[in-house]
């Protein structure tokens, strides 16, 4: 069963839509509507003209591209980010070029890719106690490195 997302663009950003780059792809891109420089150690917000209308009970995760990561050690912090249905702000991307030159970002470039998520029905219950696991409270590599 499709769900319906709606979205607008700004006007600087017609041409800017989420797409696909295949069909059978997870993601859908997302471009930046402006140019901007990322300094090596930096952040950046990179803005994408993308308006959201998310229904109720889903998300828009929005997360870093393998190649820039692997090619030009640029990331996105707050990853994956989450868009709630209820914001209706533009969706920006936070940069970070963990890198050593800085990084060109050029209106129209593919920066990041919105995975849209259907949230499960959780109901939290409080309670004194907690069940027992062979784990139970390790964490942190506490598994050890592997």
């Amino acid at each position: 069963m499709a769900v319906t997302v709606r979205f607008r663009m700004s006007e600087d950003a017609a041409d800017l839509k989420p797409a696909k780059a295949h069909p059978d792809d997870a993601a859908y891109d997302l471009r930046s509507r402006t140019d901007l420089t990322v300094m090596p150690g930096k952040v950046a917000l990179a803005p994408t003209g993308l308006f959201l209308e998310l229904p109720v009970g889903y998300e828009a995760q929005i997360r870093p591209r393998s190649g820039m990561a692997l090619k030009f050690s640029m990331t996105l912090l707050n990853t994956p980010g989450t868009i709630d249905a209820g914001y209706r702000g533009e969706v920006g991307c936070i940069m970070f070029n963990a890198g050593e030159q800085p990084y060109e970002i050029k209106r129209g470039d593919r920066i990041a890719q919105m995975v849209i998520a259907a949230l499960p029905d959780v109901q939290m219950v409080e309670c004194g106690e907690l069940t027992e696991t062979d784990r139970g409270a390790g964490g942190f590599g506490s598994t050890g490195k592997q």
